[in-house]
């Protein structure tokens, strides 16, 4: 559990570092305010106090319950909902196959919440990209640590390739012919989630 706890309170300190990059990201296209939010949800981290005893999932419930009720607007409820269903699949001991499996259901609540699609400009297309690669390590019989790293190198890829698209989800639809040359926010975000993954999980 103290991996996962870890992992966590990284993405808290990585948020506060970097709400302003997020912050002017999102002021292109939405309210301006999605550094603000991922930095009030992930706060939770930090203020966790967990047995060492308490399971991972437990941390990663009560992130993603913080993430939920706390979080204005759609990245509240989004990344929530990644952190409790990946949180709810997390394995014991943590394996690759067992990782990439509460990824791939984490991702799965979230096109059920946020009906969005590959292209579409949003946080899937770096969850999508790193869920695929987690599999593919799964049967390649990659270690964990090895497959987060490359898990986190494809979200940064998906992140990347939102420059080039049209936003059709969320606020930023509003302003479409405006959207292409512009990070998604929520992409970045989730990319910062894989690699501070990727650094204290193995």
């Amino acid at each position: 559990m103290t991996a996962v706890l870890e992992w966590l309170r990284e993405c808290a300190r990585e948020f506060d570092e970097r709400l302003d990059e997020l912050n002017d990201l999102d002021r292109v296209l939405g309210d301006g305010d999605h550094g603000t939010n991922m930095r009030r949800g992930f706060a939770a981290a930090e203020s966790l106090q967990l047995s060492e005893n308490a399971r991972a999932f437990e941390a990663l419930r009560q992130v993603g319950m913080a993430l939920v009720s706390n979080v204005g607007g759609a990245s509240g409820p989004l990344f929530g909902t990644f952190l409790l269903r990946a949180g709810a699949n997390w394995p014991s001991p943590p394996s690759t196959a067992g990782v990439a499996i509460a990824v791939r259901q984490g991702l799965n609540g979230v096109v059920a919440r946020g009906k969005a699609d590959a292209g579409d400009k949003t946080m899937v297309d770096a969850l999508i990209p790193a869920a695929e690669s987690l599999e593919a390590s799964a049967r390649n019989g990659e270690d964990l640590q090895t497959a987060l790293a490359k898990a986190a190198d494809a979200a940064e890829a998906g992140r990347d390739a939102t420059a080039g698209m049209v936003a059709k989800r969320g606020r930023a639809h509003l302003r479409a012919d405006e959207s292409v040359g512009v990070l998604d926010p929520g992409a970045v975000s989730m990319s910062i989630i894989l690699r501070t993954a990727a650094q204290h999980i193995s």
